[in-house]
């Protein structure tokens, strides 16, 4: 029985890498579950099937149940994307803020857009020297009505994710609002890319590294939460 049961875990986390692009790790050290931010961050629309997407309907229980679960001692979440659906973005950002776990990110590639806000979200952040995160102001698509009311709301937008972003890294809202809104970093659009160095320099992430330095800091939160406890 208890090897038909340890197949069937197994079995799920062989599914849950292929459908959710996450893993749980059974160490020693503790149990960590990686998760991944990928490609366009999909909300209430769904995406053409020729776009690599994180789907907000998936991510939010997940999240929940790695909170509730005595099975996990800490999160990983590596970012790898463009950004997308600024509510649902922001819903996964504010789901793992709110978590009491260890929680550690890293940005792998690119942290653009609403990635932002998923990239500093979590207690600790890193993001590797080629990695580039683009800061800029609110877009919509579709049909969108030319009155004072719609820039109205486009601003309230802006500074709600102000607001998020600098509550939960070292930038100011000042600088960071600077970044939104430049003309001269872009060459067809307003804002700028801040690549590793530049990122960590700035405050919006809190150090420059890669899996090994994600991993090492999130092992000391998780030994350090468990000293909490047993104290």
């Amino acid at each position: 029985m208890e090897t038909e049961k340890n197949a069937d875990i197994k079995k799920e986390e062989r599914n849950q890498i292929v459908e959710l692009g996450s893993d749980m790790t059974r160490s020693e050290k503790g149990n960590i579950y990686t998760l991944t931010i990928i490609g366009q961050i999909e909300g209430h629309q769904v995406a053409p099937e020729t776009v690599k997407t994180t789907k907000y309907e998936h991510i939010l229980p997940l999240l929940a149940g790695i909170e509730e679960s005595d099975d996990v001692d800490g999160l990983l979440l590596l970012l790898n994307t463009v950004g997308g659906d600024i509510e649902a973005g922001l819903a996964i950002a504010e789901m793992i803020a709110g978590m009491r776990k260890p929680t550690v990110s890293l940005v792998l590639g690119g942290g653009h857009s609403i990635g932002i806000p998923l990239a500093v979200c979590t207690k600790r952040s890193f993001i590797t020297p080629t990695a580039s995160m683009t800061v800029h102001p609110v877009r919509m698509t579709g049909l969108v009505v030319g009155a004072p009311q719609t820039f109205r709301y486009f601003q309230r937008i802006q500074e709600q994710i102000a607001e998020f972003v600098t509550a939960n890294s070292r930038i100011s809202k000042r600088e960071f609002e600077k970044y939104m809104m430049a003309t001269g970093e872009m060459a067809t659009d307003v804002g700028t890319i801040l690549y590793g160095k530049e990122a960590v320099a700035s405050g919006l992430i809190d150090r420059l590294g890669g899996l090994n330095d994600a991993l090492t800091c999130l092992h000391k939160m998780i030994d350090k939460r468990k000293a909490e406890k047993k104290s």
